[in-house]
């Protein structure tokens, strides 16, 4: 299928070679706080571009980043607009780069470039590196992080970038036709993609698919076609690695490469791949990331030496933190900020054999809430059944009402983590046996934090702050 707007999207890549950058007027479209924007500016300085940086946000909200570029090499070459947009820096750039998030549709201002672009496009067209290509709705970061984990484990200096705020073009010029690189890739960064013919990816592969960004899609079926591009270029040689179900199935029909399907069922029985990381889901996860390794080449026993004391990356469900209280029990922190969507709270509340206190709620992005109230109710008549933590937001506020109807107790909502805490630790001081503290939201940041990774960040240091640590990592 050609991409709608074929025009600022046009099939190949954007240039020819690096050298062929010298030059050119590049536009960036969102400097941002979590590097996107910056390693794309700082990528076309390096390369000789003059560069145009603009940005809604004003001076003050991105004064660290505009630091840091105003002394970067090349930086004589870059102008700011900020506080707004201007027509003539769209109409008149060679190339605009945009942030994936920035629908194309309606949007004046994109409307008006000669050609669209995105950092991930721009390195694929450049790169000689073979791709390792991660997408899906829960546990995209986890997989892709350990096929990396897995691919340096074995020898290969290989690359992690993408959607996991690793911007490709700040390793692009490293990059050989020896080096592989995994790719984390959205939703978002594939429909940028589409009918650009730029990513073959000689894994694909697709971790679980749940409703997501729904308050951006018209639909299911839309978000799920966007998934499906990641294979839309492969080959018969190459792999299509997706999780059994219904979903999977579209994907084994439609993908031109040979198709592996993992069951959850049959990796939920095994035994773990990666033992420090709890729960189900994390097995599945491991599951698809040694399937991608094997079709690289690596042997099943160096994939299970490489993964046996690896403990995950930060913000899921990554252990921080162990307190012992007064009346003797332990617990444990986990910060699993990164889980946005209910199946994902869900996923880690389940994971944990002793008592959960789970800390959840944020904004709405137009998801159901039911999973993750159903998962609480299942557990409520249990021993080890302990109250729903809450922060505010839309999503709290759909998900409040569910847990009501269910008898399912909550404390909050609370108006800041730290006062949050401040009530947990009256009650863990009175726990007599192990449980585990989990920061797992199941909705998206937006209001309290900067993102979500701000907010994993502000939930480890108000624990460390409220809770000290007997034990810290």
């Amino acid at each position: 299928m050609e991409s709608p707007f074929a025009h600022v999207y046009p099939p190949g890549a954007a240039f020819a070679s690096l050298k062929d950058i010298e030059g050119k007027k590049v536009t960036v479209m969102g400097i941002g706080l979590n590097g996107g924007g910056e390693e794309s500016i700082r990528f076309f300085l390096r390369h000789g571009a003059l560069v145009t940086a603009t940005d809604t946000k004003g001076e003050g909200e991105l004064l660290p980043t505009l630091d840091a570029l105003r002394a970067a090499p090349g930086s004589e070459r870059l102008r700011f607009v900020l506080g707004r947009h201007e027509g003539a820096d769209f109409s008149g750039a060679d190339v605009v780069i945009k942030n994936p998030v920035v629908k194309y549709e309606g949007n004046d201002y994109l409307s008006r470039a000669r050609r669209v672009e995105t950092d991930v496009s721009v390195f694929l067209g450049l790169t000689k590196a073979p791709v390792i290509a991660v997408t899906g709705s829960k546990g995209k970061s986890t997989t892709a992080s350990a096929i990396h984990h897995g691919l340096c484990g074995a020898g290969f200096s290989a690359f992690l970038g993408g959607n996991i705020t690793v911007s490709p073009l700040s390793f692009l010029e490293k990059t050989t036709g020896d080096t592989p690189v995994v790719l984390e890739l959205s939703s978002w960064q594939l429909r940028d993609l589409r009918g650009r013919g730029l990513l073959r990816p000689r894994a694909a592969v697709i971790t679980t698919i749940v409703g997501d960004h729904q308050n951006w899609y018209s639909s299911m079926g839309d978000y799920v076609a966007d998934k499906a591009l990641i294979y839309a270029d492969q080959g018969p040689r190459d792999w299509t690695i997706c999780v059994a179900g219904p979903w999977g199935d579209v994907f084994a029909s439609e993908s031109p490469a040979r198709v592996i399907q993992v069951d959850p069922a049959a990796a939920a029985r095994e035994p773990p791949l990666a033992p420090l990381l709890p729960g189900a889901h994390n097995r599945l996860n491991l599951r698809l990331a040694s399937q991608a390794l094997a079709a690289a080449g690596i042997p099943a026993g160096t994939i299970e030496g490489v993964f046996a004391l690896w403990g995950g990356i930060p913000h899921r469900l990554e252990w921080f933190l162990s307190w012992d209280s007064p009346a003797g029990g332990k617990a444990a922190f986990y910060n699993d900020t990164a889980a946005t969507v209910p199946e994902a709270a869900s996923a880690a509340l389940c994971a944990f054999e002793k008592p959960v206190y789970l800390i959840a709620g944020g904004t709405d992005k137009a998801l159901d809430f039911t999973p993750l109230a159903d998962a609480l109710a299942g557990l409520r008549d249990t021993p080890g059944f302990r109250p729903v933590f809450l922060l505010p937001g839309t999503g709290t506020e759909k998900l409040l009402p569910l847990l009501e109807a269910r008898r399912v107790p909550v404390e909050g909502p609370f108006g800041s983590i730290g006062a949050l805490l401040e009530r947990l630790r009256s009650l863990l001081q009175n726990e007599g046996g192990d449980c585990a503290v989990v920061f797992s939201p199941g909705a998206a940041s937006f209001g309290m934090f900067k993102n979500e990774f701000h907010r994993g960040d502000v939930f480890k240091e108000d624990a460390r702050a409220v809770f000290g640590s007997t034990t810290l990592f």
